[in-house]
């Protein structure tokens, strides 16, 4: 019996249009983010910079930059580590009750039982401190806290305090000040991202718990957590590369000298500091390529932690 030949239908692949749509980003990104940051890596082992008229370098020094960032100074002191401390202090005082709060309030209002009303008006409100410019916010309380502020004033007729505070002097009330702006400036954006990862949890998973007699503590960390875990991992890890990243609110606050004692200091504004002081572009890219190093390892840091559990 002779068999009859079999045709093959040519499919139609959509992949390259796949491949065609994303490729602008990957160019775009390889152009404006991926050079630069091969570029600032490769600068980091030159010496460059204009003294006057006169432009020396650029001059190839190896890892003479690296070296003179870890080298302590004469009180014994490694700058870039001291500042690295304070930016990760900063960044976990604002942090932890903005990851906090906003995954309460984003439970409170995605709650099947509770089925609260005007959801819309609540998100606009919480997002709204994001709307304010980061530096008009350290202006706000800067105005607040100062030696002739209504703070000062309201403490005085109240009888609490008998002479004028100054909020600027002291480690822990700028560093409070600034962890409070970072949470209400942040806390509103991370409750919307919350909210949308909880709302695409499928909502029998609820229905089946509560059918099971679960209550709210056992739906929260048996059904919530973990299918919100991919989200709030995002969240946080997002949240820890803009807290060293971290450069207005403190600027602002203390003029940019991270006062007291540099105890508010950033890393970024260390940055910012010594390429006012020092044009050397070399040991600037230097600088970078640490924050860099650092964010890397924290954030893997974070991201195992957090998801080892499915591993």
């Amino acid at each position: 019996m002779k068999r009859l030949p079999v045709r093959k239908s040519k499919g139609i692949s959509y992949a390259k249009w796949g491949y065609i749509f994303i490729a602008p980003f990957f160019i775009t990104y390889a152009i404006f983010v991926l050079y630069p940051q091969m570029l600032t890596i490769y600068n980091s082992f030159f010496e460059n910079y204009r003294s006057g008229l006169k432009q020396v370098g650029p001059n190839f020094v190896g890892l003479e930059n690296y070296v003179k960032l870890f080298t302590p100074d004469k009180n014994g002191t490694i700058d870039i580590l001291k500042y690295a401390g304070n930016t990760v202090i900063l960044w976990v005082g604002g942090a932890i009750p903005q990851i906090t709060i906003a995954l309460l309030l984003a439970i409170f209002f995605t709650s099947y039982r509770l089925k609260i009303r005007g959801q819309q008006f609540f998100k606009t409100v919480i997002y709204m401190p994001n709307l304010i410019m980061a530096s008009a916010f350290s202006m706000l309380f800067y105005t607040l806290f100062s030696p002739v502020g209504p703070i000062n004033a309201l403490l005085t007729d109240w009888g609490m305090i008998d002479a004028t505070l100054d909020f600027f002097s002291q480690k822990i009330t700028v560093r409070g000040m600034i962890m409070l702006m970072n949470f209400l400036l942040w806390f509103g954006n991370t409750t919307i991202l919350l909210m949308a990862g909880i709302m695409g949890i499928d909502q029998n998973m609820f229905e089946a718990a509560q059918i099971d007699g679960a209550n709210s503590v056992q739906v929260f960390f048996r059904v919530t957590l973990p299918l919100l875990m991919p989200i709030l991992v995002y969240t946080i890890i997002t949240a820890l590369i803009g807290g060293l990243q971290m450069f207005d609110v403190p600027q602002v606050l203390t003029n940019g000298g991270g006062t007291p004692n540099r105890t508010s200091m950033t890393l970024i504004m260390f940055l910012n500091n010594y390429l006012k002081t020092s044009k050397n572009y070399g040991m600037a890219g230097a600088i970078s390529v640490i924050i860099f190093i650092i964010t890397g390892i924290l954030s893997l840091i974070v991201y195992r932690s957090l998801t080892k559990q499915d591993n």
